[in-house]
């Protein structure tokens, strides 16, 4: 038997490739069909950023004592106010740390670039980019520090392909799900475990319509953009705004914890000392 525990959030819980009884399939399942004699334990969380894989996940996965576990997070962290890559490396290395520690293989992933792939305007994408850019950062210093198996999807020349992704841009569809799941049983066999089929890259299913596409976004999708509008909007249009008056420097701790981009210090009027002007979200 292998045991396959699953940590992260809705990429992990399959969003993106349903199936007939209205439930999520996703590449954990198509993976674990990968292993012979599987047992999955998925216990990704909608929505899920770094601190909540490790304070709510990650207790349950260690109980289970997995032969292969996976963390795959840091997307929602990029999307939210507060934003600090290096605490979301200090989750994840805590959650990679104590999983490598009870024996289990774990298997990480570079996260893509969001802005690509909601094929924003640059002047929109860049502050995106940017996070998401801090964030991968900090996760290759946990795969490196704990040898865990870590998928560049970042770099991966299939992953931006429109065929991969949903209407949404942000999750996979089935041949997305599919693309993740060959790219971690590859990495696995390089690894050399014992293995059963490798799952088809293919869909089995047939894709939605631009009917079914457009009812999600009229409906769901709406519901997503404008909880995303109260915080991530306004921060990227203040952010391209910062960018064209001085251009970014370098990621520094600004108000409420969070990192943004350092500008060049600003004179005070009647005062030759340069000052750094305090920003917060």
């Amino acid at each position: 038997m292998t045991r396959i525990v699953t940590l992260g959030d809705s990429i992990t819980i399959g969003m993106g490739d349903p199936m007939p009884d209205g439930g999520w399939r996703g590449w954990t399942r198509l993976l674990a069909a990968g292993l012979p004699a599987p047992e999955l334990h998925n216990l990704a969380v909608l929505g899920a950023q770094a601190k909540h894989v490790e304070r709510d996940q990650l207790p349950a996965a260690l109980e289970l004592r997995p032969d292969i576990a996976s963390v795959v997070v840091g997307i929602n962290d990029t999307l939210r106010a507060g934003f600090n890559p290096e605490r979301t490396g200090q989750c994840a290395a805590r959650t990679v740390a104590a999983l490598r520690a009870s024996g289990a293989t774990v298997l990480t992933m570079r996260l893509p670039d969001p802005g690509r792939m909601f094929g924003l305007p640059g002047g929109l994408a860049k502050p995106l980019s940017r996070r998401m850019q801090a964030v991968n950062a900090e996760l290759d210093k946990v795969a490196a520090r704990y040898g865990t198996l870590h998928w560049d999807a970042t770099r991966d020349p299939e992953t931006y392909d429109r065929r991969n992704w949903s209407v949404d841009r942000l999750h996979p569809n089935e041949r997305g799900h599919r693309l993740i799941a060959c790219r971690f049983w590859d990495s696995l066999a390089a690894a050399g475990h014992d293995l059963a089929a490798k799952p088809d890259l293919e869909p089995a299913n047939p894709g939605p319509s631009r009917r079914d596409d457009f009812i999600w976004m009229a409906t769901k999708g709406t519901k997503w953009v404008l909880r995303r509008s109260v915080d991530l909007i306004p921060y990227m249009l203040f952010m391209a705004v910062r960018d064209w008056l001085a251009g970014p420097r370098e990621w520094v701790t600004g108000a409420e914890g969070e990192w943004l981009p350092a500008l060049p210090a600003l004179p005070a009027v009647g005062d030759t000392a340069a000052a750094a002007e305090p920003v917060a979200e």
